[in-house]
């Protein structure tokens, strides 16, 4: 069977995404299996990360798999100069899959270009994310109860936010009326409200946060201002406490509306508002896992029906 990439969510159809979203579903409910026994995944991370790497890791190592990487590239061939070719090149010896995380844009995608093995995308820049934006599909559809005709709303970096411009290109086969809530300095990128006009997307355009603004939302997703990615900290400091939402701003919110965050949080959302039934971040960032279980078996070729008829089953308290 050939190689399997995971490196843009735009190459995905509706299809794929709620095939992945089922598989998704069948680790929630039992996600310690054998499936991978034999493996070996890479996870190479180039830029810092905590959800993410652990997830991937946690997602190997609970579907049997060995894991091999490093999470600081200083503590690997790259500080004394390796190429990214050669180090994929030479992890493809050792590994079934590599889960990589980079700092430059189209870094994973130059990645499954040269690789012999699958190659999983957690972050290119502010490029993609397209594990973080399975997730974010399947809260929204556990949360929800469909993915059909949301009203999404988007909040803080939506030029640098990479969670942000999966989501819109996943959300297309939707039919979502979105809501792009930022400062003019972190205002969406012109290239993606293309996007969303090419593919027939509605959108609206705000600058204020207010209780009235979001009353509508049925997903608020909250965003960090990226401090790593500003070349001028004096912008930085002049947009990074902008929005901060607080428990008192969501008295007008509708039932079903839930408060993701792609984390970690910074100032953006106020600790009062974690113990009110709207706040789902921390359930989502849990998610993580599942869809990544779904990940690494949909790269290497094993299916739904195969997740199904598993006999390798492990009982846990997890």
């Amino acid at each position: 069977m050939g190689k399997h990439n995971f490196v843009t969510i735009a190459d995905l159809s509706k299809e794929d995404l709620l095939y992945l979203i089922q598989m998704a579903h069948e680790f929630e409910q039992h996600p310690d299996r054998e499936l991978l026994k034999g493996k070996v995944i890479a996870t190479l991370f180039y830029e810092p990360s905590t959800r993410t790497r652990l997830s991937f890791e946690t997602a190997a190592n609970r579907l049997g798999a060995r894991v091999i990487g490093f999470s600081d590239a200083k503590a690997s061939s790259v500080s004394k100069g390796e190429t990214l070719k050669d180090t994929i090149l030479m992890v493809s010896n050792y590994a079934d899959i590599i889960a990589m995380r980079h700092y430059i844009e189209g870094a994973a995608q130059y990645a499954s270009e040269i690789a012999p093995i699958p190659i999983i995308n957690a972050g290119d820049g502010a490029h993609m994310h397209p594990s973080q934006c399975l997730l974010d599909l399947y809260t929204i559809y556990q949360t929800q109860g469909t993915l059909e005709n949301l009203n999404i709303y988007l909040v803080g970096d939506l030029k640098y936010g990479r969670t942000v411009h999966s989501l819109i290109m996943a959300m297309r086969h939707f039919n979502p009326t979105f809501h792009f809530i930022a400062p003019k300095e972190l205002a969406m990128p012109q290239e993606y409200k293309i996007y969303c006009k090419e593919n027939g997307i509605k959108f609206e355009e705000h600058t204020e946060f207010t209780d009235k603004v979001i009353a509508n939302a049925d997903i608020l997703y909250m965003t960090r201002v990226q401090k790593e990615r500003f070349s001028d900290l004096m912008e930085y400091e002049h947009v990074k406490n902008i929005y901060i939402l607080r428990a008192e701003m969501l008295r007008c919110a509708k039932p079903n509306m839930r408060i993701l965050h792609p984390l970690p949080r910074v100032n953006e959302i106020a600790y009062d508002v974690d113990d009110n039934p709207h706040a789902y971040y921390i359930q989502q960032a849990r998610n993580g896992l599942y869809a990544r279980e779904a990940i690494f078996c949909h790269c290497l070729g094993i299916t739904l029906e195969d997740i199904q008829n598993d006999k390798t089953i492990i009982n846990s308290k997890f």
